[in-house]
């Protein structure tokens, strides 16, 4: 077994940038790279594109990232761990493979599947509470159902000597924790190292947040040339221990701060933070600045992995109808709220959750500011979710229609209406959710 590895991470979301994967791979001295792509809502929709096109339903951004990043994972010896299988990830091994034989190279793809329960959680679907309003699952027109898989198939598959694995629905810690396991012989009895390698992952799963991205905050919170912003990357050692840095040139700041923020990051219960792996004590964590973009993670202690798998269903969830108009100039806030009212009076007694935003003024946190303003200029926005996407398409054609029937000066209308889909979360018996490696070569 080895004393010390690196894993970089690449992305942290399925739209984000290309390029620090691609700087991580050439000049980070890797032993592994992981792109976390994969959010609750991301694989319902993935699920829709697969119904649609049985060859699809993986991560749109798939072929871009592994045409630019496959020669420097073979030339610099480098596996690749990713959730860019989606709802597909069979397909998406095929893809690499076909890209790699465009590019003539040698190598073993992994594809990890078995999160897919949406058959199982249908047979039962009367029986099934939701997590977050304790209704029955059977309310709901559902779409996809995919359990939080943890580190097992990850771990067969790097077994294989498979130079990329490529998987669905899993815990964001678990792409970083199975590697550690691997290579450094941890064994999942060990709850501590459990926990201590599930801390790690989560302090890299956000990629540049760790990094200052998401800690930056103009004049408070200075973050140096975020514009070439580099993704992080760990060494971590056979103790459990790890220091945390970013490559050197590159953008961003890895302080106590940024790191302090990301570790509290969608963290409920910090004495129990939940995942297939292990229920990790966020509370032993210490942290300590080793030198300039280096942060020592120790500590982190654990209890056994729970009985159950958090499953993130997708259901149907109607229609938003949206539509925005510009209001400029002198008397620009009365307009837009005179606009507003019309809006209102119109429409509210057929769309009850009616929503009306004056862009500039009290658009996002939904109250008056303390003081008296007088913007410039507003911008009304209206919307409300419908049934039927002929009944969304009201909203946008009522705003459309304030040109001649409204306030003057009213210009730059846009009308929208999307398909909505909605995310409930489920538990099911982690025994009925059984990884599957299915391999490829070229």
């Amino acid at each position: 077994m080895r004393q010390k590895i690196r894993i970089g991470c690449g992305a942290g979301f399925s739209g984000d940038r290309l390029e620090p994967a691609v700087v991580l791979a050439e000049k980070g001295e890797l032993d592994y790279l992981v792109l976390e792509c994969l959010a609750e809502r991301t694989i319902a929709l993935a699920q829709k594109r697969k119904r649609q096109d049985p060859t699809k339903g993986y991560d749109p951004l798939l072929e871009r990232r592994i045409e630019s990043l496959l020669p420097l994972l073979v030339k610099n010896n480098i596996r690749l761990i990713t959730n860019m299988g989606a709802a597909n990830p069979i397909a998406a091994a095929e893809k690499i493979i076909e890209i790699a034989q465009k590019q003539e190279v040698k190598i073993k793809v992994a594809a990890v599947s078995g999160d897919d329960v949406f058959e199982e959680v249908r047979k039962t679907i009367a029986e099934v509470q939701i997590l977050e309003n304790g209704l029955p699952l059977d309310n709901y027109d559902i779409l996809s159902a995919n359990a939080y898989m943890g580190v097992e198939g990850i771990l067969e598959a790097l077994a294989s000597d498979a130079n990329i694995i490529i998987l669905g629905r899993v815990a964001d810690p678990s792409l970083f924790l199975a590697p550690m396991m691997h290579e450094l012989g941890w064994s999942a009895d060990d709850c501590d190292l459990m926990a201590k390698g599930t801390v790690i992952g989560h302090l890299l799963e956000c990629a540049g947040q760790v990094t200052g991205g998401y800690f930056a905050d103009a004049g408070k919170k200075t973050v140096p040339d975020l514009d070439t912003l580099g993704h992080p990357f760990v060494d971590v050692f056979v103790d459990g221990s790890a220091i945390i840095s970013k490559v050197e040139g590159t953008g961003g700041i890895v302080t106590l701060a940024t790191t302090k923020e990301q570790l509290l990051y969608e963290v409920v219960n910090p004495h129990a933070y939940l995942t297939p792996d292990v229920s990790a004590d966020f509370t032993t964590v210490l942290l300590k600045e080793e030198g300039e973009n280096q942060v020592k993670v120790s500590g982190g202690t654990g209890r056994p992995k729970p009985s159950t798998l958090k499953v993130s269903v997708g259901y149907q969830a109607g229609f938003l109808g949206e539509g925005e108009m510009s209001y400029a100039g002198s008397n620009a806030l009365a307009r837009a709220q005179l606009a507003g009212n019309i809006i209102e009076k119109r429409l509210k007694s057929d769309f009850p959750d009616l929503r009306i935003d004056y862009v500039g003024v009290s658009a996002i946190h939904r109250t008056d500011f303390d003081r008296q303003i007088e913007p410039y200029e507003v911008r009304l926005r209206v919307a409300a979710n419908a049934p039927s996407a002929a009944k969304a398409s009201l909203i946008g054609e009522e705003v459309e229609a304030l040109y001649t029937n409204g306030p003057a000066g009213g210009g730059g209308a846009r009308k929208y209406i999307t398909e909505v889909i909605g995310m409930v979360s489920v538990l099911i018996d982690r025994h009925k959710v059984i990884p599957k490696i299915t391999l490829f070569e070229c």
